[in-house]
């Protein structure tokens, strides 16, 4: 088996720019475990959270997001309100299966996330380990 393309690691710092909590429409799923964390962190019971910050979508369910697409979490002035607390899907970016699929999908995404090749190493491991489990598809939460 040959090795990965990103076999001596990629740099990737977060600068909590939320250009990837903002933008185009899209899913941030939500775990039954992520559902209890977040209630309990905004002092909400499961339902009432369920009921304010998530939907249905395609037998999972997601964050919802602002009318301007902006994650419901996102506050432009102050950045993600829940970042200690949140889901797996936010905390694995840019390690996703999609995006470490070929060196051009990496710099195609480093377009729009200054945090990208900027920062510590990431090593091979650690981003096998995050794209098995990374929460965008069938693979996770």
């Amino acid at each position: 088996m040959s090795e990965p393309w990103y076999s001596d690691g990629l740099r990737f710092e977060c600068t909590r720019c939320g250009n990837c909590c903002t933008g185009a429409p899209g899913t941030v799923r939500v775990s039954s475990e992520e559902i209890t964390r977040l209630a309990r962190f905004l002092g909400l019971s499961r339902k009432a959270f369920k009921g304010i910050y998530t939907r249905q979508v395609k037998g999972y369910v997601s964050l919802r997001e602002m009318p301007n697409y902006d994650c419901v979490f996102f506050d432009r002035e102050t950045g993600c309100r829940v970042y200690e607390h949140r889901p797996k899907q936010c905390r694995t970016w840019p390690f996703w299966k999609a995006v470490v699929s070929s060196p051009e999908r990496w710099n195609q995404e480093a377009l729009h996330c200054p945090g990208m090749n900027e920062g510590r190493v990431h090593g091979a491991e650690f981003i096998a380990l995050s794209i098995l489990n990374d929460g965008t598809s069938e693979n996770g939460p």
